[in-house]
């Protein structure tokens, strides 16, 4: 049946709600990572150093917004292409960059979760629905399945 409309209309609406407030819902993204899984903060470079997360960390806004950011513009790609499409240099970055992270497919789920509770908490109760919950989720899968793919290409061609 493909991403529908109203789904990529489900996931834009909601973004525009996190793009209000990007601080507060990155660090509270990051907080629900942590809360989760709290062994995933050694694999953020910019929380290594810390006890705890820090409230004005720029590099872990930027981080938030990009996880956000590029879930929804995978929902507007599903719609329009019937697919998630990276930039291949994009792409080859990110595959780089998790395996150097070590992270593994156990962690995707980890941060979906924290993705759908960040948004949830957004947008509230009365907005919030299985339709909700399934557009961001199927766009947030879709992203996850190209980098998992671009990981091991990265794996196939270190080996």
């Amino acid at each position: 049946m493909g991403f529908t409309e109203k789904q990529e209309g489900l996931v834009k609406e909601s973004w525009e709600v996190l793009k209000q407030d990007i601080p507060h819902f990155s660090l509270r993204f990051f907080s629900l990572i942590l809360e989760i899984a709290p062994g995933a903060k050694n694999m953020f470079s910019f929380l290594r150093e810390s006890e705890e997360i820090p409230q004005n960390n720029p590099k872990l806004k930027a981080h938030a917004v990009k996880v956000f950011k590029m879930t929804c513009e995978s929902a507007i790609q599903l719609r329009e292409k019937g697919e998630v499409v990276v930039a291949d240099t994009t792409l080859k970055y990110l595959g780089t960059v998790h395996v150097k992270s070590g992270v593994k497919d156990p962690h995707f789920e980890v941060v979906k979760e924290a993705l759908l509770r960040t948004i949830e908490e957004a947008i509230g109760e009365e907005k919030w629905n299985e339709e909700v919950k399934n557009a961001w989720g199927e766009a947030y899968d879709q992203l996850a399945e190209a980098i998992k793919a671009e990981m091991k290409n990265h794996h196939d061609e270190t080996a």
